[in-house]
Protein backbone atom coordinates (compact mmCIF):
# COMPACT_ATOMS: atom_id res chain seq x y z
CA UNK A 1 0.00 0.00 0.00
CA UNK A 2 0.92 3.36 -0.89
CA UNK A 3 1.98 6.31 1.56
CA UNK A 4 -1.53 8.21 -0.65
CA UNK A 5 -3.31 5.37 -0.26
CA UNK A 6 -2.90 4.83 3.99
CA UNK A 7 -3.60 8.21 4.23
CA UNK A 8 -6.53 7.73 2.45
CA UNK A 9 -7.80 4.84 4.32
CA UNK A 10 -7.23 5.94 7.66
CA UNK A 11 -9.61 9.23 6.95
CA UNK A 12 -12.07 6.64 4.94
CA UNK A 13 -12.12 3.98 7.93
CA UNK A 14 -12.45 7.45 10.48
CA UNK A 15 -15.20 9.13 8.64
CA UNK A 16 -17.24 5.57 7.94
CA UNK A 17 -17.02 4.80 11.42
CA UNK A 18 -17.84 8.13 12.63
CA UNK A 19 -14.42 8.33 14.26
CA UNK A 20 -11.76 10.90 15.51
CA UNK A 21 -8.15 11.54 14.55
CA UNK A 22 -6.38 13.49 17.02
CA UNK A 23 -3.09 13.54 14.51
CA UNK A 24 -2.82 13.91 10.87
CA UNK A 25 -2.37 10.09 9.48
CA UNK A 26 0.44 9.97 8.17
CA UNK A 27 3.33 12.61 6.79
CA UNK A 28 1.05 15.67 5.19
CA UNK A 29 1.23 16.09 2.00
CA UNK A 30 3.68 18.76 0.82
CA UNK A 31 2.21 19.66 -3.05
CA UNK A 32 -1.13 20.15 -4.24
CA UNK A 33 -0.38 16.94 -6.43
CA UNK A 34 -0.05 15.01 -3.63
CA UNK A 35 -2.92 16.17 -1.74
CA UNK A 36 -5.17 15.63 -4.40
CA UNK A 37 -3.70 12.15 -4.90
CA UNK A 38 -4.65 11.02 -1.52
CA UNK A 39 -8.18 12.63 -2.36
CA UNK A 40 -8.91 10.60 -5.27
CA UNK A 41 -7.81 7.11 -3.51
CA UNK A 42 -10.34 8.09 -0.69
CA UNK A 43 -13.27 8.37 -3.35
CA UNK A 44 -12.53 5.23 -4.63
CA UNK A 45 -12.94 4.05 -1.09
CA UNK A 46 -15.99 5.89 -0.44
CA UNK A 47 -19.26 3.94 -0.62
CA UNK A 48 -21.14 6.26 -2.46
CA UNK A 49 -20.91 8.44 -5.71
CA UNK A 50 -19.73 11.50 -6.23
CA UNK A 51 -22.97 14.32 -6.53
CA UNK A 52 -21.19 17.36 -6.44
CA UNK A 53 -18.08 19.45 -5.20
CA UNK A 54 -17.16 22.29 -2.20
CA UNK A 55 -14.83 24.66 -3.64
CA UNK A 56 -12.83 26.65 -0.81
CA UNK A 57 -10.49 29.31 -0.55
CA UNK A 58 -6.76 29.55 -0.67
CA UNK A 59 -5.90 32.75 1.12
CA UNK A 60 -2.55 34.97 1.57
CA UNK A 61 0.88 33.22 0.94
CA UNK A 62 -0.58 30.00 0.26
CA UNK A 63 -2.21 30.94 -2.69
CA UNK A 64 0.92 32.48 -4.13
CA UNK A 65 2.61 29.80 -3.19
CA UNK A 66 0.34 27.27 -4.64
CA UNK A 67 -0.42 29.20 -7.42
CA UNK A 68 -4.08 28.97 -7.24
CA UNK A 69 -6.99 30.75 -4.13
CA UNK A 70 -9.33 28.22 -4.65
CA UNK A 71 -9.69 24.17 -3.02
CA UNK A 72 -11.88 21.28 -4.21
CA UNK A 73 -13.54 18.50 -2.38
CA UNK A 74 -16.18 16.17 -3.50
CA UNK A 75 -19.48 16.33 -1.81
CA UNK A 76 -21.64 12.68 -2.09
CA UNK A 77 -24.60 11.80 -3.39
CA UNK A 78 -26.46 10.21 0.07
CA UNK A 79 -24.80 13.59 1.76
CA UNK A 80 -26.84 15.91 -0.63
CA UNK A 81 -30.11 17.13 0.94
CA UNK A 82 -32.89 19.12 -0.47
CA UNK A 83 -34.17 21.96 2.23
CA UNK A 84 -37.59 21.07 4.04
CA UNK A 85 -39.65 23.46 6.15
CA UNK A 86 -38.57 22.09 9.59
CA UNK A 87 -35.17 22.29 11.27
CA UNK A 88 -33.05 19.69 9.41
CA UNK A 89 -30.56 17.67 11.54
CA UNK A 90 -27.27 17.96 10.34
CA UNK A 91 -24.86 15.70 11.73
CA UNK A 92 -20.87 16.15 11.81
CA UNK A 93 -18.02 14.62 13.44
CA UNK A 94 -18.24 15.69 17.51
CA UNK A 95 -14.78 14.90 18.33
CA UNK A 96 -13.54 16.44 15.01
CA UNK A 97 -14.25 19.55 13.24
CA UNK A 98 -17.34 20.71 12.08
CA UNK A 99 -18.48 24.33 10.61
CA UNK A 100 -21.26 26.00 8.95
CA UNK A 101 -21.00 27.32 5.44
CA UNK A 102 -23.97 29.59 3.80
CA UNK A 103 -23.36 29.31 0.08
CA UNK A 104 -24.46 29.96 -3.70
CA UNK A 105 -24.84 26.48 -4.71
CA UNK A 106 -24.93 26.36 -8.74
CA UNK A 107 -26.43 22.90 -10.00
CA UNK A 108 -24.51 22.31 -13.61
CA UNK A 109 -26.99 22.23 -16.94
CA UNK A 110 -25.14 19.66 -19.03
CA UNK A 111 -22.41 17.29 -18.95
CA UNK A 112 -19.39 18.60 -19.12
CA UNK A 113 -17.38 17.53 -22.60
CA UNK A 114 -14.74 15.30 -20.80
CA UNK A 115 -11.97 16.34 -23.06
CA UNK A 116 -11.84 19.98 -22.37
CA UNK A 117 -9.86 21.38 -19.28
CA UNK A 118 -9.74 24.87 -19.83
CA UNK A 119 -12.96 27.10 -19.51
CA UNK A 120 -13.02 30.55 -19.73
CA UNK A 121 -15.51 32.53 -17.85
CA UNK A 122 -18.51 32.90 -20.62
CA UNK A 123 -17.92 28.87 -21.47
CA UNK A 124 -18.81 28.69 -17.16
CA UNK A 125 -21.42 30.69 -17.56
CA UNK A 126 -23.67 28.53 -20.30
CA UNK A 127 -23.07 25.54 -18.02
CA UNK A 128 -25.04 27.08 -15.18
CA UNK A 129 -28.59 25.39 -14.73
CA UNK A 130 -29.47 26.94 -11.82
CA UNK A 131 -27.87 29.11 -8.40
CA UNK A 132 -29.44 27.94 -5.41
CA UNK A 133 -28.64 29.10 -1.51
CA UNK A 134 -27.73 26.79 0.39
CA UNK A 135 -25.72 25.33 3.50
CA UNK A 136 -22.32 23.44 3.24
CA UNK A 137 -21.67 21.25 6.31
CA UNK A 138 -17.68 21.28 7.19
CA UNK A 139 -16.74 18.70 9.26
CA UNK A 140 -14.01 15.87 9.34
CA UNK A 141 -12.83 13.36 11.97
CA UNK A 142 -9.22 14.78 12.42
CA UNK A 143 -9.80 18.00 14.69
CA UNK A 144 -6.99 20.07 13.64
CA UNK A 145 -8.07 19.73 10.00
CA UNK A 146 -7.79 23.30 9.42
CA UNK A 147 -4.98 24.70 11.51
CA UNK A 148 -2.26 23.03 8.99
CA UNK A 149 -3.28 24.38 5.50
CA UNK A 150 -4.86 23.71 2.87
CA UNK A 151 -3.27 20.76 1.36
CA UNK A 152 -4.35 18.98 4.69
CA UNK A 153 -7.66 20.22 3.81
CA UNK A 154 -7.84 19.34 0.09
CA UNK A 155 -6.78 15.73 1.74
CA UNK A 156 -9.32 15.04 3.52
CA UNK A 157 -12.93 15.41 1.31
CA UNK A 158 -11.63 19.15 1.50
CA UNK A 159 -13.01 19.36 4.96
CA UNK A 160 -16.90 18.50 3.93
CA UNK A 161 -19.17 16.16 5.60
CA UNK A 162 -22.64 17.17 3.27
CA UNK A 163 -24.93 19.93 1.51
CA UNK A 164 -28.30 21.23 2.11
CA UNK A 165 -29.79 22.81 -0.99
CA UNK A 166 -32.06 25.54 -0.41
CA UNK A 167 -34.41 27.60 -2.73
CA UNK A 168 -33.05 28.50 -5.96
CA UNK A 169 -32.44 32.21 -6.36
CA UNK A 170 -34.84 34.69 -7.59
CA UNK A 171 -33.69 36.15 -11.27
CA UNK A 172 -30.24 34.27 -10.39
CA UNK A 173 -29.58 34.51 -14.06
CA UNK A 174 -28.56 38.13 -13.45
CA UNK A 175 -25.57 36.79 -11.67
CA UNK A 176 -25.66 40.49 -9.94
CA UNK A 177 -24.77 38.44 -6.51
CA UNK A 178 -24.90 41.59 -5.03
CA UNK A 179 -27.98 41.46 -4.84
CA UNK A 180 -28.69 38.38 -2.25
CA UNK A 181 -26.97 39.58 1.12
CA UNK A 182 -26.38 36.31 3.31
CA UNK A 183 -26.63 36.18 7.51
CA UNK A 184 -25.24 33.50 9.08
CA UNK A 185 -26.66 32.65 12.91
CA UNK A 186 -25.52 30.39 15.51
CA UNK A 187 -27.88 30.02 18.50
CA UNK A 188 -29.33 33.45 17.80
CA UNK A 189 -26.30 35.14 17.13
CA UNK A 190 -25.41 36.27 14.40
CA UNK A 191 -21.56 35.45 13.52
CA UNK A 192 -21.11 36.98 9.58
CA UNK A 193 -22.95 38.89 7.10
CA UNK A 194 -22.28 39.70 3.60
CA UNK A 195 -23.21 38.57 0.25
CA UNK A 196 -21.05 36.48 -3.02
CA UNK A 197 -19.70 39.15 -4.86
CA UNK A 198 -17.25 39.13 -2.10
CA UNK A 199 -15.58 35.95 -2.92
CA UNK A 200 -12.64 37.12 -5.64
CA UNK A 201 -14.24 36.64 -9.09
CA UNK A 202 -17.70 35.22 -7.52
CA UNK A 203 -19.39 32.50 -7.87
CA UNK A 204 -18.83 32.35 -11.42
CA UNK A 205 -14.95 32.49 -10.73
CA UNK A 206 -15.88 29.01 -8.36
CA UNK A 207 -17.67 27.22 -10.95
CA UNK A 208 -14.94 27.55 -13.68
CA UNK A 209 -12.41 26.61 -11.00
CA UNK A 210 -13.97 23.95 -10.49
CA UNK A 211 -14.97 22.52 -14.31
CA UNK A 212 -10.95 22.50 -14.67
CA UNK A 213 -10.12 21.32 -11.69
CA UNK A 214 -12.44 17.92 -11.94
CA UNK A 215 -11.51 17.51 -15.59
CA UNK A 216 -7.77 17.26 -15.31
CA UNK A 217 -8.60 14.83 -12.45
CA UNK A 218 -10.56 12.91 -14.84
CA UNK A 219 -14.19 13.47 -13.49
CA UNK A 220 -15.70 15.79 -15.26
CA UNK A 221 -18.88 17.48 -13.74
CA UNK A 222 -22.34 15.84 -14.61
CA UNK A 223 -25.19 17.38 -14.99
CA UNK A 224 -27.04 17.77 -12.01
CA UNK A 225 -23.74 17.90 -9.83
CA UNK A 226 -24.48 20.97 -6.95
CA UNK A 227 -20.96 22.98 -6.80
CA UNK A 228 -20.93 24.94 -3.61
CA UNK A 229 -18.69 27.78 -4.50
CA UNK A 230 -17.62 29.43 -1.48
CA UNK A 231 -18.60 30.69 1.90
CA UNK A 232 -20.52 33.65 1.75
CA UNK A 233 -19.96 35.16 5.31
CA UNK A 234 -17.43 33.08 6.21
CA UNK A 235 -16.31 29.69 7.76
CA UNK A 236 -18.19 29.15 10.92
CA UNK A 237 -17.22 26.80 14.02
CA UNK A 238 -19.86 25.04 15.63
CA UNK A 239 -20.71 22.41 17.86
CA UNK A 240 -23.31 19.52 18.22
CA UNK A 241 -26.29 20.66 19.80
CA UNK A 242 -26.11 23.69 18.22
CA UNK A 243 -28.49 25.40 16.07
CA UNK A 244 -27.71 27.31 12.85
CA UNK A 245 -30.06 29.73 10.61
CA UNK A 246 -28.59 31.01 7.31
CA UNK A 247 -30.68 33.88 6.10
CA UNK A 248 -30.39 34.88 1.90
CA UNK A 249 -32.55 37.72 0.68
CA UNK A 250 -35.77 36.22 -1.99
CA UNK A 251 -35.37 32.49 -0.13
CA UNK A 252 -36.28 30.34 2.74
CA UNK A 253 -34.18 30.90 5.84
CA UNK A 254 -32.22 27.74 6.28
CA UNK A 255 -33.07 26.29 10.03
CA UNK A 256 -30.27 23.23 11.14
CA UNK A 257 -28.94 21.58 14.33
CA UNK A 258 -25.83 19.73 14.14
CA UNK A 259 -25.93 16.53 15.91
CA UNK A 260 -23.52 13.72 16.22
CA UNK A 261 -22.88 11.53 12.86
CA UNK A 262 -23.17 7.87 13.16
CA UNK A 263 -21.87 5.24 11.12
CA UNK A 264 -22.17 5.92 7.22
CA UNK A 265 -25.27 3.45 6.85
CA UNK A 266 -27.04 5.84 9.51
CA UNK A 267 -26.17 9.14 7.66
CA UNK A 268 -29.41 10.76 5.68
CA UNK A 269 -30.34 9.54 1.90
Amino acid sequence: MSVFENIAKKFVEARLSAGSLSEYPGEAPLTLSDAYAIQDEAITLWPDAVAGWKVGRINGADAERFGTDRLAGPVFNKLIRHQTASEMDSPVFAEGFAAVEGECVIIVAEDADPSKTGYSTQEAIALVGSVHTGVEIASSPFSGINDHGPLVTISDFGNNYGLIIGDELPDWDTLEFGRWPFETLIDGQTVGTGDASGIPGGPIESFRFMLENSARRGMPLKKGMAITTGAVTGVHAAHVGQKAVIKTHGARDIDLRLSAVGKFVDSPA
